[in-house]
C-alpha cells in the first residue's frame, strides 16, 4: 500500500519535529518535508508533492492562510489541514475560504490527527469538534454579523478607525486630530478591546466584516 505523503509547516522547530516524530509512528504516513513559513511551504510542495500539508496559521512572512490559497491555486490536488492553537473565527473561515480541507487545534490527539490526515487524503472535510458549532452557525445564518459598529465604538474611536484604515501612524493621527499621541494610543487600545482584535489591521478587518464602511 502506498503511504500518504505528509508535509509539516510550522515556524517552531520543536513543534514541527515533534509532529513529525509522532506521525512517523503511523505505518501508512510518510513525512516528506518540513517548512517554517508560507513561502518555504510553497517551495516544499513544489519539490516533494505531498498529499497532505499540515499548516500553521500565524508564521513570519507569508502566513498559513495566504500559503494555503497559493498552494491550492498551484497544486489543486494537494490537501491542506490547518493545525493551530488559534480558534479565532476569522482564522477558521479565512482558512476554509482559502481552500483548506480541515481546521484542527494543536492539542488534537495524535491518533485523531493521523485519522484526519487519512480522511483529508480521501477527500473528506475535517473540523475540530470544538469549532464545528461555529461553522454550522455561520452556514445556518450566512447574514449573521456582529452588533453594529456604532454600538461598540464612540464617534472619536470611529474617526480614529478611519485613519487606521488608511494606514496612518499614531503620530499622524495625533497631528490630524490635534490630540496627544498617548491619547491616540489609548483610543486604539479601546478599539482593539471592543472589537476583539489582535492589532490595528485586524481591527479594520473585523469592523469591515461587521458592516462598517469607511466614509
Amino acid at each position: 500500500m502506498d503511504k500518504i505523503r505528509v508535509a509539516i509547516v510550522y515556524d517552531q522547530t520543536l513543534i514541527r519535529e515533534g509532529l513529525a516524530a509522532l506521525l512517523t509512528l503511523a505505518p501508512d504516513l510518510e513525512i516528506v518535508g518540513q517548512a517554517a513559513d508560507g513561502q518555504a511551504a510553497i517551495a516544499l510542495v513544489a519539490a516533494t508533492a505531498p498529499d497532505v500539508i499540515l499548516m500553521d496559521v500565524r508564521m513570519p512572512g507569508m502566513n498559513g492562510i495566504a500559503a494555503t490559497r497559493e498552494i491550492r491555486r498551484q497544486f489543486p490536488c494537494a490537501r491542506v489541514i490547518v493545525l493551530t492553537t488559534f480558534d479565532d473565527d476569522e482564522y477558521i473561515f479565512d482558512s476554509l475560504q482559502a481552500g483548506a480541507a480541515g481546521y484542527l487545534l494543536k492539542n488534537a490527539d495524535p491518533d485523531y490527527l493521523a485519522a484526519a490526515i487519512r480522511a483529508a487524503h480521501a477527500g473528506d472535510a475535517i473540523l475540530d469538534p470544538t469549532i464545528t458549532p461555529k461553522v454550522i452557525q455561520r452556514a445556518l445564518n450566512p447574514g449573521l454579523t456582529d452588533a453594529p459598529l456604532a454600538d461598540k465604538l464612540t464617534p472619536r474611536e470611529q474617526e480614529i478607525l478611519r485613519w487606521l484604515s488608511d494606514g496612518a501612524t499614531n503620530t499622524e493621527i495625533a497631528a490630524r486630530l490635534c490630540l496627544a499621541e498617548g491619547t491616540v494610543k489609548n483610543h486604539i487600545s479601546h478599539i482593539l478591546a471592543k472589537l476583539g482584535a489582535r492589532d490595528r489591521n485586524d481591527a479594520v478587518r473585523r469592523a469591515s466584516r461587521g458592516g462598517w464602511r469607511r466614509v
